[in-house]
């Protein structure tokens, strides 16, 4: 594997994402050093590349991504993966509101805590959160699965019209046209898969404790 190292620290936002897709051609990894919470790290990159960077990130990273595989080694601000149509984004601590916002299809996997409105919008794709998640999560959800391993809190689920939530902890009031209800062995079955791919270790009464967010059938 070919890598190229970037140190960040004295570049602007521009600067830096001219660099990181000019080397994503010509090599098969991008390390970021340095990143200082920079916005818009790797946005409407479309090669298929692996970029790991050293610290934190902050709004939008990874937006609009097609094929590159991005791993955060700290926390990452709002909108991480913001509509990005494939790929993977992996964020070790916790991120901002609308981690997830949008996405066609890929996965964001956030280890800690999000904010609010986790999923917003999503359209296919997978997103997994590790901890807690904040209100209004899966907000006008259209598709795909998102999976919180700790608490969601208030109007889980608000205007749901496709996809699926799956919740594991607490969750404190579900939104409009937001129904809640066991999972499925089949249900179990897929989380397991999921999960499993991404290093979350549960036992199997984990994963029939998890419950499911989707649309009610009397909703619009």
């Amino acid at each position: 594997m070919t890598e190229y190292v970037i140190e960040a620290k004295d570049m602007d936002e521009k600067e830096l994402n001219r660099s990181i897709k000019e080397h994503a051609v010509d090599y098969d990894k991008i390390i970021i050093n340095n990143p200082q919470s920079k916005h818009n790290i790797a946005a409407g990159l479309m090669e298929d590349v692996e970029i790991e960077i050293n610290g934190s990130v902050g709004y939008f990273v990874g937006t609009m991504i097609d094929g590159a595989k991005i791993h955060i080694t700290k926390n990452a601000g709002w909108f991480a993966g913001d509509n990005m149509t494939t790929g993977e984004i992996i964020i070790e601590g916790g991120s901002g509101d609308g981690a997830g916002q949008g996405i066609y299809g890929g996965t964001v996997v956030v280890r800690g805590d999000t904010g609010s409105r986790t999923g917003e919008i999503m359209k296919g794709g997978t997103v997994i959160i590790g901890g807690n998640s904040g209100f209004m999560t899966g907000l006008l959800m259209m598709g795909g699965k998102l999976i919180v391993l700790g608490d969601v809190t208030d109007d889980a689920g608000e205007s749901i019209m496709r996809g699926t939530i799956y919740v594991l902890g607490n969750v404190k009031s579900l939104g409009k046209d937001a129904v809640m209800e066991k999972t499925t062995l089949d249900d179990q079955k897929d989380l397991k898969q999921i999960l499993t791919k991404y290093g979350f270790e549960l036992t199997d009464i984990d994963y029939t404790n998890f419950k499911k967010i989707t649309k009610s059938k009397g909703g619009k």
